[in-house]
């Protein structure tokens, strides 16, 4: 195997695509109605990693695409991710994200969950646009399932006795669904065989699988500059992630009922010292590490099966990336 990418790389083999992409998104945004374009533009200009385009674009090119047809499906994706991420805001009464105050801090509810749905519906436009039955599909089965995601995280706030099981059904819905379609459909694009389409499906679902493992690791690890929101987050909005359910399942009763009725009452803050401590040691972090490895591993190895190339290549580093970041 040839040396692991490294970001810059990466970024600078997708420099051109991305570019595309980007300025295709600032098209798509654009409106008439000045909030919409004011909010719209804060939000694409957020200093997003674009992750979910880079994958799509990375991916149509591994597989030999033609036309550029990967730069609008890419733009499509990308805001049916922002969209997600505005309503999320607002439901989770988020404050902060990549670093930035959120939309709904700046402009309000109702102006976020408002644009959230202008994107949503501008993506299904240019969904229309590409004219392929098999890509409105996937991308619309792809959207039902993130909001069913959204609902099934609702349910589970405050939830102490959330299951493994349960989790991991919110991750990929929330998370993985997403990288799933964008790198399957780069397989449709460029017509690949059944067998081609089903590897990169899965290596988007591991992928995707695997950074919001890591995701939930940083969320107790990283400081807020790191993350780009406040440490303690989803403990504070009583997520019942891996890491606190691994600490709750595997430590002394005194402290479980403590982890339990954090998730339950949502104060979780008040007792980070005594959770944190708790999940060292029982290593909850290295659980949920783990996990995140196989996942990140079980995504390369789908990728056994597309021709060697540069962009390939770029596909395995991401994965190495995505969990190098608690490395």
């Amino acid at each position: 195997m040839t040396e692991t990418m490294h970001s810059d790389d990466i970024k600078q083999i997708a420099h051109d695509d991305m570019q595309h992409v980007n300025q295709l998104i600032q098209t798509q945004v654009d409106s008439d109605v000045a909030l919409i374009k004011q909010l719209g533009f804060y939000i694409v200009n957020s200093g997003g990693k674009r992750l979910r385009p880079l994958l799509c674009v990375l991916s149509a090119k591994a597989l030999g695409i033609t036309n550029h047809q990967h730069h609008h499906l890419a733009a499509i994706i990308e805001f049916i991710h922002t969209a997600t991420l505005l309503h999320d805001d607002v439901v989770d009464e988020s404050l902060l994200r990549r670093g930035r105050e959120t939309a709904n801090a700046l402009f309000g509810n109702q102006a976020s969950v408002l644009v959230g749905d202008f994107l949503y519906s501008r993506a299904f436009q240019m969904m229309v646009e590409l004219d392929n039955m098999k890509v409105m599909r996937i991308l619309s089965d792809a959207t039902n399932r993130i909001a069913q995601g959204e609902v099934l995280q609702l349910m589970n706030v405050n939830d102490p006795n959330t299951t493994e099981a349960s989790y991991f059904d919110v991750i990929y819905s929330k998370t993985a669904r997403l990288f799933e379609a964008a790198t399957q459909l780069a397989a449709v694009l460029t017509h690949q065989d059944e067998s081609i389409e089903l590897a990169m499906q899965d290596y988007g679902k591991h992928l995707g699988t695997a950074f919001q493992l890591v995701d939930d690791i940083l969320d107790y690890t990283a400081d807020t500059e790191e993350m780009g929101k406040n440490v303690g987050d989803d403990l504070s909005e009583g997520k019942p992630t891996l890491p606190l359910l691994h600490a709750m399942w595997h430590s002394e009763p005194q402290t479980a009922e403590l982890i339990a009725n954090a998730i339950t009452d949502g104060d979780g803050l008040a007792h980070l010292d005594t959770i944190l401590t708790a999940m060292k040691n029982v290593g909850s972090i290295e659980y949920t590490q783990h996990k995140a490895l196989h996942e990140a591993q079980k995504a390369i190895d789908a990728l056994s099966v597309i021709p060697e190339s540069p962009y390939k290549d770029a596909l395995i580093g991401l994965a190495h990336l995505s969990v190098d970041r608690v490395a």
